[in-house]
């Protein structure tokens, strides 16, 4: 973790990255922005790459068991004691100080291919952050997860009427230059926005806000996807049919329906593919 205060006061700002150890375009750019020694203006900015361990084990042979050592760190970001894994203690370790953070983005990418997109929990602030970012200009508004709270799902991020506000880069797919430089530009943009730099942000397109509205489970080990979508397909017709599973068929609820990050490797219990509707 690396911390820079300047002279004049202002907001705690930070920029996490490692939260899954395969995942390392953010740490490349935070990197980066040790080597050019980035300092802030005004406030305090934090750089914290969160899961060395995890990051300590990648093989380029085996990518994806680097995403964690004992469990997934972004389901564990509570203050109540849930197992004794090294991602728990880690989290621990890190929890007083994210609490003292005003504004927080977390680096991620994706396993399967898809468009890059913002992702915010179900704080309004959250949401407020991620279209003032506006870089990726897809912002998906969801209620987190049902295996425990993401860094963005804290409380210090989403209790009522607080200020305090976080979102999350999902990049791109993993190990693609495309999902360096998304990386670096939402970093940049962000840098900006929330006044760490000189630099003026520079008008962006209004962002196109999806709201998530279902969360499909895998039943049985059989999930099957009709067709390879991408995360950010739009369905046109409301009961197409999407994926089955053993027995049952996965259809859209409505029209124009969004499919972020679908699954193609879901185990039983965990989530396949998560289904939006677009303000408007």
């Amino acid at each position: 973790m690396h911390r820079f205060i300047a002279a004049e006061s202002g907001p705690h700002v930070a920029l996490t990255a490692l939260m899954h150890g395969n995942e390392y375009a953010g740490a490349i750019v935070l990197a980066d922005l040790l080597r050019t020694q980035l300092r802030p203006r005004r406030g305090t900015l934090s750089l914290i790459f969160l899961n060395l361990e995890a990051f300590a084990r990648f093989s380029c042979e085996t990518p994806i068991r680097s995403r964690f050592v004992e469990e997934d760190m972004n389901r564990l970001w509570t203050n109540r004691s849930v197992s004794s894994s090294q991602e728990q203690r880690r989290v621990h370790q890190l929890l007083p100080y994210i609490e003292t953070v005003d504004t927080l983005l977390d680096l991620h990418s994706m396993l399967w291919p898809g468009d890059s997109l913002l992702l915010a929990g179900p704080s309004p602030v959250g949401a407020e952050l991620a279209a003032d970012i506006g870089t990726p200009p897809l912002v998906v508004i969801d209620g987190g997860h049902m295996a425990g709270p993401r860094l963005i799902d804290m409380p210090h991020f989403t209790r009522p009427h607080g200020s305090a506000r976080a979102c999350l880069l999902e990049a791109g797919q993993h190990w693609s230059l495309d999902t360096l430089d998304v990386t670096r530009a939402t970093v940049n943009r962000f840098l900006s926005v929330t006044g760490v730099t000189d630099a003026s942000p520079r008008p962006v397109p209004a962002s196109r806000i999806a709201h998530v509205t279902h969360r499909v489970l895998a039943q049985t080990g059989r999930f099957t996807f009709t067709q390879p979508y991408c995360s950010g397909t739009v369905i046109p017709e409301r009961n197409t049919l999407i994926a089955t599973d053993g027995p049952d068929e996965i259809r859209t609820p409505y029209d124009d329906c969004m499919l972020v990050m679908p699954n193609f490797r879901t185990a039983r219990t965990h989530t396949a593919v998560r289904l939006a509707r677009f303000e408007n």
